[in-house]
């Protein structure tokens, strides 16, 4: 049995946080303003994966309205969401994300942020798909208000 999810996530650009995408930091002025560390990119994976099978949604795990999520890694959350995966007997197949950003380059840390993921998931790099595009200064992300990330996983049953 195969299944697919799907996920978009976005947080809003702020100066004085760190830019994590990916697990990986970049150096910046601006970072995202989330709950947790607000990796928009750990964070359409990890919601990707409980939406293959119907799990639920971040929030249901990981709410914004808690101390013990505050500031959280989100490497702790792609990790736990994928372990919720893997207890169905399913596993990761690949992946297929974009980074929506205008400003922000990707493609110097791109390798760096599929290897952050394939580790992660302790699946081989191959099977992890990163792009990045910009939205052509339209809208919130064009204005450099915020970033985005979409992400479409396949999982298999065991």
């Amino acid at each position: 049995m195969i299944r697919i999810g799907h996920a978009w996530d976005t947080h809003k650009l702020i100066e004085g946080r760190k830019l994590i995408l990916g697990g990986v930091e970049f150096e910046s002025k601006i970072g995202l303003l989330g709950h947790s560390d607000a990796d928009v990119v750990l964070h359409a994976v990890a919601e990707s994966l409980l939406g293959s099978l119907a799990l639920g949604d971040l929030g249901t795990f990981f709410p914004d309205n808690s101390e013990a999520t505050l500031n959280m890694d989100s490497k702790i959350i792609l990790t736990e969401c994928y372990k919720k995966v893997r207890e169905k007997n399913y596993h990761l197949v690949n992946l297929d994300l974009t980074i929506y950003a205008e400003k922000i380059k990707i493609s110097p840390k791109r390798e760096l942020i599929i290897n952050s993921i394939a580790n992660l998931l302790g699946i081989d790099k191959e099977y992890v798909s990163v792009k990045a595009t910009t939205w052509e200064k339209m809208g919130f992300i064009g204005r450099e208000e915020a970033m985005a990330c979409e992400c479409v996983c396949l999982v298999e049953s065991d």
